[in-house]
């Protein structure tokens, strides 16, 4: 059987790490494209969680761990390069580029972009956004009309598996669908979580009860993703065999824990407690990893530090035990975040595969 490879992490996706230099300017390269969607992390300070992106504009930024407002600070990134991104700092801002300080970045290239109006019942309004549609990844700022039915454009071409919505304006939580999240039976467009939170799944009327589409999602009225000419971001993702995954699974509250197949060997995964309970985000990644066990945990709603440089065991505990495999991922402990008996789990995954003309992964031999 002849196999291609397709949707490599290093051509859509990839994690960077770097050490700060304490510079006026630090050119950050080797992420092997020009990202529009950069998420950095400092690994050993207890700083927020940094969010860039093309569509928004270089120096906005947003925090995936608070409810604030985006802020304008040209002193943190300043520019998307052909082959990364580079950072500045001034005397007294140094979250992303501190002296000797390790930090993590994640990076999602997009790529075509447009703007135009949105529909919906009521007024039109304007969005931009940047799509990759082989990768299933696109970005949207968007302005909401207030009112129920807002039909907002999300340019994947198929339905979207999970989204992810901020509030650019004012102080307010991140928003999320996923396919798969749902409480007490309601359905996943009836369904919400909040990234800058460790709460559970929500039933609300968010999505407006209805479905995403292969073109748009809806919202309700509400100022929590629709309020009238308030501006927002949306980051969606749609499933893309060999190079994405969006799922859920059900721990077994064991050392030998759930196997999360996914097809390909995951580069990303970030997984949350849906149905109960008070857990973390958990954000791991096989460049932070250095052995096939991966304890190297960073929670996307908390500023703590890695659990591996001494100052994040208080989100998660001291092993955080997960391997990173040819086609998924093992949990290697009971723990609440990733592995209580009988719990559902919500995730999202990028990684690198082998794809056959069947369109069917094959894994490591």
């Amino acid at each position: 059987m002849a196999y291609t490879t397709i949707n490599k992490s290093g051509d859509y996706f990839n994690t960077k790490l770097y050490t700060g230099n304490g510079g006026t300017q630090h050119s950050i390269t080797g992420v092997g494209f020009q990202p529009d969607w950069t998420w950095i992390k400092s690994r050993d300070d207890a700083y927020n969680h940094f969010l860039f992106d093309a569509v928004r504009g270089v120096g906005k930024q947003i925090y995936s761990n608070t409810t604030g407002a985006e802020a304008t600070n040209m002193n943190n990134l300043y520019s998307f390069n052909a082959d990364g991104f580079s950072l500045a700092q001034s005397a007294n801002d140094d979250v992303t580029n501190k002296n000797n300080s390790n930090f993590s970045s994640w990076n999602w290239k997009a790529g075509t972009t447009g703007s135009g109006n949105t529909g919906g019942s009521g007024t039109y309004k304007a969005y931009s956004y940047s799509v990759n549609t082989t990768a299933g990844f696109s970005i949207t700022t968007y302005k909401g009309n207030g009112t129920a039915g807002h039909q907002i454009p999300h340019s994947l071409g198929v339905a979207p598996s999970m989204f992810i919505i901020k509030d650019r304006d004012n102080t307010r939580s991140w928003y999320v669908y996923h396919k798969d999240a749902t409480y007490s039976g309601s359905n996943p467009y009836s369904t919400e979580l909040y990234l800058d939170t460790t709460d559970r799944a929500y039933s609300a009327g968010t999505w407006n009860n209805v479905a995403p589409t292969s073109t748009t999602f809806q919202t309700s009225g509400g100022s929590s993703v629709n309020g009238n000419d308030i501006d927002y971001i949306c980051y969606a993702f749609a499933e893309k065999a060999g190079y994405s995954k969006f799922g859920s699974y059900t721990g077994n509250g064991n050392a030998d824990g759930t196997f999360i197949y996914l097809g390909f060997k995951p580069a990303f995964v970030m997984f949350k407690r849906s149905d109960g309970g008070t857990e973390n985000w958990a954000l791991l990644d096989s460049t932070r990893s250095y052995a096939n066990v991966s304890n190297h945990t960073l929670a996307a709603n908390s500023s703590n530090a890695e659990s591996s440089f001494g100052g994040g065991e208080s989100v998660f505990g001291a092993s955080n035990k997960v391997d990173i495999l040819s086609n998924g991922i093992k949990i290697r402990e009971a723990s609440a975040y990733n592995n209580t008996s009988g719990a559902t789990y919500i995730f999202m995954a990028f990684g690198q595969s082998l794809v056959g003309s069947n369109n069917v992964p094959c894994t490591a031999r």
